[in-house]
């Protein structure tokens, strides 16, 4: 069997360190596998699971439509690829997204999470913080949660399991093979989520 393949996708946001936290997390966890920059349909066509990175959600969304990646991210997500949406990477995964100030946002959406977002839930770039949460449903008691305009979910569907929530806030969900988390934990040196979506990976591939 081969390793497994884990993709990020590299438009813009935190690529360089979503790769760096997943080929640690597959070394420490020994797993066999390689983590690629990807960004166009082939390279995403070759990936067991993808991480969408955190940024500016709607310049990922208008970049990723140019070249038909979102379309094949789209086709690979419904036939079971496990996927990873960090901030950014979460509004792009959901069903609808509006801002706290400018309200409802026409932005390209995967459409996929049961979700609606509010970008920027904590404020803008001068609300940026970090808080210990908890994802104890799935073996995290602790985690430092880096916030940087941090999206919250403030609606969720039947399907989406609550993850973690800060100040009454909902900042980590999981659906099927999609989890999502508003903060960045590939900016903390703990590689318990990324472990974590590897293993998840590995139970797919």
């Amino acid at each position: 069997m081969n390793g497994v393949n884990i993709g990020v996708l590299a438009v813009q946001g935190d690529v360089a360190e979503n790769v760096l936290a997943t080929q640690m997390a597959l070394e420490d966890l020994g797993i066999i596998g390689t983590v690629n920059e990807v960004k166009t349909p082939e390279q995403i066509s070759d990936i067991d699971g993808l991480i969408i990175p955190g940024g500016e959600s709607t310049v990922i969304g208008t970049l990723s439509m140019v070249n038909g990646a979102l379309k094949k991210i789209k086709e690979k997500i419904a036939n079971g690829m496990p996927v990873f949406g960090i901030c950014a990477g979460m509004i792009l995964l959901s069903k609808k997204a509006k801002d706290r100030v400018v309200g409802e946002m026409d932005q390209p959406l995967l459409d996929f999470l049961d979700v609606k977002i509010e970008r920027n839930a904590f404020g803008r770039q001068q609300d940026s913080f970090e808080s210990e949460i908890s994802l104890e449903k799935i073996g995290i008691s602790k985690f430092p949660g880096v916030f940087i305009r941090a999206p919250s979910i403030i609606e969720s569907g039947k399907n989406v399991e609550v993850l973690s929530k800060f100040n009454e806030k909902i900042v980590a969900v999981k659906q099927g093979n999609i989890v999502g988390t508003s903060f960045h934990p590939e900016l903390t040196g703990d590689l318990s989520l990324h472990k974590y979506f590897v293993n998840l990976v590995k139970t797919k591939h």
